[in-house]
């Protein structure tokens, strides 16, 4: 039986009280509802690796547009604080991406990495503009 990416990406926006938006088979959106009333998207992509020959799920969320006075240092150090959720860069944009190759995780394991990519995203989309945009 095949893994039914957008039927989970549904199902657990549900179950978070989060909205769910398809663009396509492989690709969706759930807004993450976090506390105090914040919310962050957090895009769902699922891909073949060319690079090791397997299906992955990738989660990413925007955190603000890069600038000169970002501390890209700060960030990089702040990656070996999290299980998944990394900081990359991305058409000059600042985004926490996490992903795993399908085959090795389970669906709790996928419901963590979307709870650490949205949490960390939006923890430095307020450190870094003090808004709640993505």
């Amino acid at each position: 039986m095949s893994f039914r990416f957008n039927d989970f990406m549904e199902n657990y926006a549900g179950e978070i009280g989060g909205q769910f938006s398809e663009y396509d088979k492989s690709k969706s959106v759930i807004i993450v509802p976090l506390k105090d009333t914040r919310y962050q998207a957090v895009l769902g992509l699922m891909k073949f690796n060319d690079q090791f020959n397997k299906t992955s799920i990738e989660f990413s969320s925007k955190v603000c547009p890069a600038s000169d006075d970002i501390d890209f240092r700060r960030l990089t150090m702040e990656n070996a604080r999290t299980c998944y959720a990394k900081f990359v860069l991305v058409d000059d944009y600042i985004k926490v991406e996490g992903c795993a190759f399908l085959e090795s995780i389970q669906e709790e394991g996928l419901k963590d990495i979307i709870q650490e990519v949205a949490q960390t995203a939006d923890k430095w989309e307020f450190k870094m503009t003090g808004l709640d945009v993505n």
